[in-house]
């Protein structure tokens, strides 16, 4: 059961998407609700690097010191909103490099039961949040929640799709989404077979029979890819459900230590126009 949440706050537009998601999903559950506000600072190893040693430091402390009053009255404005969230809620800051701030997000996750952010790779404006998202998806031990950009969607959660396969991603995903599927009305999980390939030792009756032994009654359909991807596929299938959340296993590699999303998974969290859960 989902008890302690955390939403993702960085001051922009963004955020009224994200706390009308969250304290959905927290009324829902009764959960705490903590806002994690991020506010990036210069890194002044870099500008060492580009400026001489002589240079005077004067013009950068004040531009942190900016961003550091910036983020007083976004905090500000934050607070506001809190009191009017019926849930129990708190909201903590970290003021960090940009560098720093994925590392540190991913360890304040591990303290929650999902992390809730903004779906990431939306060009340059969003490099930032891929880093994020990457750090605590990868790093956290812990599920992450991501919405679209400017989605308009209540936070109900009634139609659940599930990407299934028969992975330990797979089963990640559909463990860590288990309050969502006890409360959904119609939950449905789809296999995809690609190019004539299926897994005949795999039983979706022992699927179902596992969800409902949890208080959650789902269906299994198989569907050929045919000439589409793998994503083209699920996500022509959740929009025929009117899916409102889909759960899948993030599938990586790793890469200089960090691992980064694999293909399929970037794939669809890019091109979902509905909230994601994702556990790797």
């Amino acid at each position: 059961m989902f008890k302690d949440l955390i939403v993702h706050l960085d001051g922009t537009e963004e955020d009224h998407i994200r706390l009308t998601q969250a304290e959905a999903i927290a009324g829902r559950f009764e959960a705490h609700l903590t806002g994690l506000y991020t506010n990036p600072l210069p890194e002044y190893a870099y500008v060492l690097a580009i400026q001489s040693t002589l240079a005077p430091m004067g013009p950068v402390l004040a531009f942190e010191r900016q961003i550091r009053e910036e983020g007083d009255v976004a905090v500000a404005r934050l607070k506001e909103r809190f009191k009017k969230i019926a849930v129990e809620n708190e909201i903590r800051r970290i003021d960090a490099g940009a560098s720093l701030l994925p590392r540190l997000c991913a360890s304040a996750a591990r303290w929650s039961d999902l992390f809730i952010a903004t779906t990431p790779y939306r060009g340059e404006a969003s490099l930032g949040c891929d880093a994020l998202v990457e750090a605590v998806l990868f790093g956290s031990g812990q599920p992450i929640y991501l919405i679209p950009e400017q989605f308009k969607g209540s936070g109900a959660v009634r139609n659940v799709l599930v990407a299934w396969c028969d992975t330990r991603e797979s089963a990640r995903a559909l463990a860590e989404a288990m309050p969502f599927l006890r409360v959904a009305t119609n939950v449905r999980l789809v296999t995809v077979e690609t190019a004539g390939l299926t897994d005949e030792h795999e039983d979706p009756i022992n699927i179902t029979a596992h969800l409902r032994r949890h208080g959650a009654k789902a269906e299994v359909r198989r569907i050929e890819a045919g000439r589409r991807s793998t994503s083209e596929a699920l996500l022509q299938e959740a929009s025929k459900m009117a899916a409102d959340l889909i759960v899948m296993g993030a599938y990586g590699h790793s890469r200089f230590r960090e691992w980064t999303i694999g293909g399929t998974t970037r794939e669809m969290i890019a091109r979902a126009g509905i909230p994601i859960l994702v556990a790797h």
